[in-house]
């Protein structure tokens, strides 16, 4: 079984700032880390991959400096690393990212499972992962918190609990699943691993590869139907506090305070 992870390098989110005047993140503001989300989605092909045995090749769009991400992964268990990188995929919104990440699964060739995590941290959109199923004309199931049996050929899973009920989908193989946190604990890395990821080659994927799939004026800013057009920093808002300490007296006259000149 070959399994593909889609994962996604995001700042941290504790500590990145806006550019607000262009109505983006400045990634530069912060250190970067695989999404959150993605490490389960990681952590599922690698359980899969322990159990039934399977390659975990992962894949990301990114900068040059996101080959450090790809290198992360294979420390937690993946066995190779993708970079699809190329500066016209700059600015590209969820359609555009998610039609240029599947022309690339198409370059790459077959895969019988696709997982990703539900959403990125930064963008929070949850569409990404879909809009490649459907650009791939795969079946897809999203909010996987369960998997409940797979194969070569189906896989069987459980979706979290909305509108007060669970879904069980089956699904033929190639199909994409987007996974909840909830669906695993992710290991931590061996020091061995974490080795190891320094030596290993990560394969680069430019536009000029992609050439038979998707035409630069589909990727990109070009081909982003949808823009930001501005961003908002919600104020900080101040709370006021009032500290009443155990004593019936200084209770009495804050309350004697408060109420005076109120009609009652």
């Amino acid at each position: 079984m070959n399994i593909l992870v889609l994962v996604k390098e995001v700042p941290d989110m504790t500590k990145v700032k806006f550019d607000c005047e262009r109505g983006v993140v400045d990634r530069s503001s912060a250190e970067s880390e695989i999404n959150p989300f993605d490490i389960n989605a990681l952590q599922t092909a690698v359980n899969i991959k322990n159990q039934f045995g399977a390659t975990v090749s992962v894949l990301t769009m990114g900068p040059p400096k996101a080959e450090k991400s790809l290198r992360d992964a294979y420390a937690r268990g993946a066995d190779e690393g993708i970079l699809l990188t190329d500066k016209k995929f700059g600015g590209a919104d969820t359609c555009a990212t998610a039609m240029t990440l599947s022309s690339a699964v198409k370059y790459l060739g077959n895969f019988d499972l696709i997982v990703c995590g539900e959403k990125s941290v930064d963008g929070d959109t949850a569409q990404v992962g879909a809009e490649v199923a459907e650009f791939l004309d795969i079946p897809h199931a999203y909010y996987v918190d369960k998997i409940i049996e797979t194969n070569n050929e189906h896989i069987t899973v459980e979706t979290e609990e909305i509108c007060g009920s669970k879904q069980i989908r089956k699904m033929k193989m190639p199909a994409l699943i987007g996974v909840t946190k909830n669906i695993n604990f992710p290991k931590l890395p061996t020091v061995n691993r974490k080795l190891k990821s320094m030596l290993i080659d990560v394969k680069k994927i430019s536009l000029e590869d992609l050439s038979d799939y998707i035409s630069e004026e589909s990727t990109g800013f070009k081909g982003s139907p949808t823009k930001v057009s501005k961003i908002e920093i919600p104020r900080a808002i101040k709370r006021e506090s009032l500290i009443i300490r155990n004593d019936y007296n200084t209770f009495k006259e804050i309350i004697q305070n408060k109420t005076k000149g109120t009609r009652r």
